[in-house]
């Protein structure tokens, strides 16, 4: 029981890992898509997005919890 237990913990904890580093190799896309955007004021909202931290991104859009 203890090693399934520690089985499923890896998982979770690995999970949790790649999901932020997808998200931080999209980010990396959105910022090259940035910087094809000629108007400056569509690059900085864009540029805005795409520095969005993973956390950040999590709270916005993981519904509340109570």
């Amino acid at each position: 029981m203890k090693a399934l237990r520690a089985l499923i913990t890896s998982l979770l904890l690995l999970a949790a890992c790649t999901t932020e580093q997808a998200y931080n190799t999209a980010q990396g896309w959105q910022r090259n898509w940035c910087g094809k955007i000629p108007d400056k004021a569509e690059f900085d909202r864009c540029m805005s997005d795409a520095n969005r931290s993973h956390d950040e991104y999590k709270r916005q859009t993981e519904p509340e919890k109570k």
